[in-house]
Parts: structure tokens; sequence; C-alpha cells
């Protein structure tokens, strides 16, 4: 009898349940997506290297997707909230007919667990089918084969996807016991006549208060752009923070005192159609939803924040690797070691005999001596990199020093700079492909092509601060700092290197390093792979014999630094697509049933306006400009928001992510926002519209 109840009345109510088991349905696809890529097929073509990267992103996402199932439960509770409210008139007939309050849960109990099952049917069902072309993206972001592709379930995602959700589930049927055990019969017969208190605010104050919100979020504004180098740790940015998330409260608080008046004082605007009607409900909503209209801004903030900046982490990264690695292998070490030395740490470090000889010998003679064979390498050059410890960064900065480290207070200015004869750096740019450059015997050159480092050195150029090297003073050739580098790297790193003429008397007590760049000589990828080998794998006879004498070569390779970023880039491009989709689904959910919440306690008041002689498509019209206003409100000041904290974040991420790959991963993320929030918004308006067409 229960059952066939509960049945019936999903029946009924199934436009009640539409936003709630869209929600669930996305919930769960998602949750299997993303917790089903260590099955796909993408993951059976790649290397040892990609495939312990994607191990390491794998366990990531497991920790994220218990923060998640917290959100999509608490989701959850509040949507079934919604529903359990909806329906209080009909659970007082219930209990005029007699049903006690256990009966009546039961019945919740059954239509809970009848939803929950076709919503986690209906969401595997799509998520195992979304999955295949997870594993699309995924083979196109490591780079994976796929030629063999074929239909991947993941038995072990399908059980966690159902663990997850089941104890979800669960916690929703307590909530609802609890909920029916404390109503009264006279409360849920008369919830329906029930209006919620709206307070009246002081306009003067409102807009007050408004005022001083935007003061702060200006001040806030520009702290994270114009003096982002200030926020160089977590404890000066947590203030920033915690202004921003207090004055978007405020904003939201003041605005319901003061934009009814404002439009009020337009009688034009104010009395035509159904305007006063729409102003009146939107401020009434703003006014009792503060605390969620702000939650849901902040929410979409982060998802739009996330999102865009991770996708263009993703899109500098693949650019700067193509130019980044020019040659196949890099290898350096440290030229004429001491007896001992002191480490960073205040340590002691006392070299062996064996390593102080190695010291003073090319990179390509210690491979010789260690067995490895040169004929595998081509297009070698060596060179040695210089050191003196009174050419500092201070001192190259000259008399810029000051202002410099008024604004980055941060930065190491004692350490020394990096300084490399001109002839041997045309030999490793002529090798890379970059521009070759010519010295007087007075004259230096300025590397650099850290953005973040860059504006330092073009203002210590421009100033002509001249470097005094072993007794000769040398001038800077051009007032700006030049690109080039000697280290490939995953972007643009370098952060200064000081090119000198050959002249300088650079002698060999003032080698700090040898360097070596070269190709892999091999046609095939199995020949490459095998002297990939020598460099990378620990079970190398070259690195273990090296590592016993404790010999200090170091280096990377093309391959090595291209999977690191690859992995580096993908690991957070999909943890931003998990919480960002999550994120937004969430708030537009929250939306979605507060809007359902309104039409349904409001019903009367479209009662009366059909009453006054309004007609459908002028009430449709009222309802429509509502839900569109109370669902752009937060994503307006949530995109103001994202605009400095992108910039923001490409700041902190600099020479890692680009502004110039920005529109793109922009416009992907006004796609994924568009679908999914369009998506509720339309579901919104057309479950709205049934409410409010009922009859009571």
């Amino acid at each position: 009898m229960l059952f066939k109840l509960s049945i019936k009345n999903m029946k009924k109510s199934f436009k009640d349940y539409a936003i709630y088991f869209l929600t669930l349905v996305l919930g769960v696809a998602i949750f299997y997506m993303f917790n089903s890529l260590d099955s796909q097929q993408a993951m059976l073509d790649i290397s040892a290297s990609t495939r312990n990267i994607i191990k390491l992103m794998i366990q990531m996402l497991n920790f994220v997707s218990v923060f998640i199932s917290v959100i999509l439960g608490l989701l959850i509770v509040y949507a079934n909230n919604f529903l359990i409210n909806r329906r209080k008139r009909e659970f007082g007939i219930y209990m005029t007919l007699g049903m006690g309050k256990r009966q009546i849960s039961k019945i919740i109990l059954f239509e809970t667990i009848l939803v929950g099952l076709l919503s986690l049917v209906a969401g595997l069902i799509i998520g195992i089918f979304a999955s295949q072309f997870m594993s699309i993206l995924v083979a196109k972001l490591f780079e994976a084969d796929m030629t063999e592709f074929v239909f991947v379930f993941s038995k072990d995602a399908c059980i966690k996807t159902c663990i997850y959700f089941a104890i979800m589930y669960l916690a929703v049927m307590i909530f609802n016991t609890i909920t029916i055990s404390r109503y009264k019969l006279i409360n849920l017969l008369t919830a329906i006549k029930k209006n919620e208190k709206v307070k009246i605010k002081n306009p003067i104050l409102s807009i007050l208060i408004f005022l001083i919100a935007v003061g702060i979020l200006a001040y806030c504004y520009w702290k994270v752009t114009g003096g982002v180098q200030t926020l160089s740790t977590a404890d000066k940015m947590l203030p920033i923070i915690l202004l921003g998330i207090i004055s978007t409260i405020l904003i939201f608080w003041s605005l319901s005192g003061f934009i009814l008046k404002v439009v009020q004082m337009r009688k034009s605007l104010y009395l035509k159609g159904t305007n006063m009607f729409v102003l009146r409900q939107i401020n009434n909503k703003i006014n009792t939803t503060v605390i969620s209209m702000s939650v849901i801004c902040l929410m979409l903030f982060m998802t739009i924040s996330v999102l865009s900046s991770s996708l263009s982490l993703r899109k500098t990264m693949q650019e700067d690797l193509k130019e980044m690695t020019p040659v196949d292998l890099n290898l350096y070490k440290t030229a004429n070691l001491p007896e001992k030395s002191v480490n960073a740490y205040g340590r002691e470090i006392q070299y062996t005999e064996l390593q102080r000889e190695d010291s003073r010998k090319l990179v390509s003679e210690t491979l010789k001596e260690y067995g490895f064979d040169m004929n595998n390498l081509k297009d070698v050059v060596e060179i040695p990199i210089y050191a003196i410890n009174d050419v500092t960064m201070q001192v190259s900065l000259g008399e810029y020093f000051d202002e410099a480290k008024a604004q980055y207070s941060m930065l190491s200015y004692d350490s020394v700079e990096t300084i490399i004869k001109i002839s041997d750096y045309n030999k490793i740019a002529r090798l890379y492909g970059l521009p070759e450059y010519e010295l007087e015997n007075d004259e230096y050159i300025m590397l650099c092509d850290f953005d973040s480092m860059k504006p330092l050195r073009d203002n210590a150029l421009k100033l002509g601060t001249k470097l005094t090297i072993l007794g000769k003073e040398y001038k800077p050739k051009y007032d700006e700092s030049k690109e080039g580098y000697i280290l490939m790297s995953t972007s643009h790193t370098n952060t200064g290197i000081v090119l000198v003429p050959d002249s300088c008397p650079l002698t060999e007590e003032y080698k700090e390093q040898y360097f070596l760049a070269a190709n892999y000589n091999a046609e095939t990828e199995e020949k490459i792979e095998e002297i990939e080998k020598n460099f990378v794998d620990e079970d190398s006879s070259l690195v273990n014999a090296m590592e016993k004498d404790g010999i200090l070569l170091d280096g990377f390779t093309k391959i090595a630094i291209r999977e690191a970023s690859v992995g580096i880039a993908t690991i957070v491009v999909f943890i931003a697509i998990y919480l960002g989709i999550v994120f937004l689904i969430a708030s537009a959910a929250i939306l979605a049933l507060k809007q359902l919440t309104e039409s349904s306690d409001n019903k009367q008041r479209y009662i009366i306006l059909r009453k006054i002689g309004c007609d459908e498509k002028m009430i449709n019209g009222a309802l429509f400009r509502q839900i569109f206003i109370f669902f752009m409100l937060p994503l307006a000041l949530a995109i103001i928001h994202s605009i400095f904290g992108i910039q923001f974040a490409i700041s902190v991420m600099s020479g890692l992510a680009s502004s110039e790959q920005l529109l793109p991963s922009v416009i992907a993320t006004v796609i994924i926002i568009g679908v999914v929030y369009g998506l509720y918004f339309l579901s919104t308006y057309v479950g709205s519209k049934n409410i409010i067409k009922e009859e009571e």
C-alpha cells in the first residue's frame, strides 16, 4: 500500500523531482567518469614514467573525490529538503486521515530509494559512455596511442560510486526521518499560508555599506594585480581573501536595501508592465538569501578562475615545450670542487679525492670513463660556465637595487651571477636555433626570458649599470635584456645570464660548471629509448656506477622534461575540471532549488496577478525575468572577481601560464558554464512555470 502510494506520488510530482533527479544523475556520472581513469584503454600504450604520473593523478583524484562526495552529499540533502518542504500540506492531509509519522517516513523512504536507484542507474549509464570520451581526452593530453581503442567498463569505479552514493542516500533517509518526526499537524496544514518576514533596510545605510564594500573590493583587486609582489606567502594572502569574502557578503546584503528605491525613482520603468511585481520579488529574494547568494557567487568565481587558469596553464606549457626543448640531452656538473663546503642548511660537506678529480674534467670525459659510448651522441657542444663571488645580482642591478628590493623583497640578491663567454654561448645558440650575439671588449649582454625577472633586468640596464669583472669594467650593449638560455626547461625560466667578451680574463679557478648539450645519434624509436635509459633508468649501469663513486653529474632529457610537463599540466587540468564542474553544478542546483521554493511559496501572488487582468504571457515574462536576474546576479559578480583572480593566478604561475593563451581557455570555460548553468536555468523556469499554474 505505502509502496504503491510512493510510486503514484513520484509520477504526480515528477516535475518537482526534475532538478533533484538532474543533480543526482550529473553527480553520479561525473563521479564515475573521474574515478574510472585507471581502467581507460588510453593507459595501456604509454611509457613507464607517464604511467607513474597517471598513478599519482589517480591517487590525487581519490582524495579529491572524498571532498567532492561531501559537497554532493550536502547538495543532495539540501535538494531533498526542498522536496520535503514542498509537500508539507500533503503530509498534513495524510496525518488528518490517520496516517502516523512513521508511515509517512516510510513513504519518503521508498521514494528516496526509488529516485536514488533511478538516478544511480541513469548516472552510471551516462558516466560509462562519457568515460569513453574521457579516454580520448586522456590519450590526447598524455599523447598516448589510441589505435587499438576498445570499450571499457570500470568495475572498481562503479562499486566506488555505488558505495559513496549509498552513504549519501542513507544520510538523506536519516535526515528525512528526523525532519518528519519534528512536524506538527497545525504547521503542516498552514504551511502554505506562512510568509517569510522581510525586514526593510534603511536605504541610506545600505548605500553606504555598498560603497564601503565596493571600496574594499577595489583594494583587494589592486592587491592581487598591482601589488601582487607583496602577496608572497599564505599569511599575506589570507587577509585579502577574507576581505574579498566579507565585501561580497556586504554587497548582496546592501543590494536589497536600495536597489528597489533606486528603480522606484524612475516611475516610467518601475510602473511598466509587471516590473513592479518582478522588482519586489527580486528584492525579497536577495534580502532573504544573502549568505546563499554570496556562497554561490564565490563558488562560481572559483569555477571560472580554476578552469580558465588551468586550461591556460596546459596550453602555455604545450607551446613552451616545443621551444624550450631543442635538443635531446643536457648534462652538467660542478667544476673545481673544494675539499669541503657548506650547504644551504649550514651543514659541512666533505668531498672525496675522486669527486674533486672528476670535477676538473669535461662531461664527455666523465661519460667515457664510465663506459658510455660517445658515438651514441651527435651535435655535441661543451662549454664552461663561470661565477665570481663579487658579481652578484645586487651588483648587476646597480642603482636600481634599492627600488627592486622594495618591490621584490623575497629575491636572493646575494646570489652570484652566471657568466658565459660570448663564443661559448654562440655555440649553444647555434645548436638551439637561437640568435647569436657579438660583443666589443668593454661590453656585456644580459640574457633573461623569465617574465617576472625581465622588468628588473631591463630597468637596471636602462640606467646603464656597469659591471666590474676581475678588475675590468664592462658596459651594457643593450638597454634591455635579450632572450636566451642554456638549460632546457618546461618554460622560460632563465632569470639572468651575463655574456662577456672572450677577452674577459676568466681563468680555470672561476669555472663553476661544465655543461654539455647534444642530440641522440639514433634513427629509430627503439634506439632512442635505448640511449635514453642510460640517463633516466634507475637500473642503468652508467647511473649506478656514477652514484657508487659519488660523481655529481646531473641533467635533463627532452623526453623526461616533456613527460613530466605533460603530467603536471594534465593533473592540474583534471582536478580543476573535476572541482570546477562540481562547484558549478552545486551553485546552479542551489539557485534552482531556491527559485523553485520561492515559486511554490508565492503561488498566491501569481493567482492575484491573473485576477487583476495579467495574461499568461505577461506572467511567464515576469517569472522569466525574475529567474534570469536571480541567476545572473551571483554570476555577474563572480565574473568581475574572476577578471582579477585570473590575472593573479597568471602572475603567480609566471613562467608556466601565459595571458596570451587565456582567451581560448576563457572561451572553453564560458561554454562549460553556459551548458550546465543554462540547463539548470531552463529546468528552473519550466519547473517554476508548472508550479505557479497548479490549482489550489
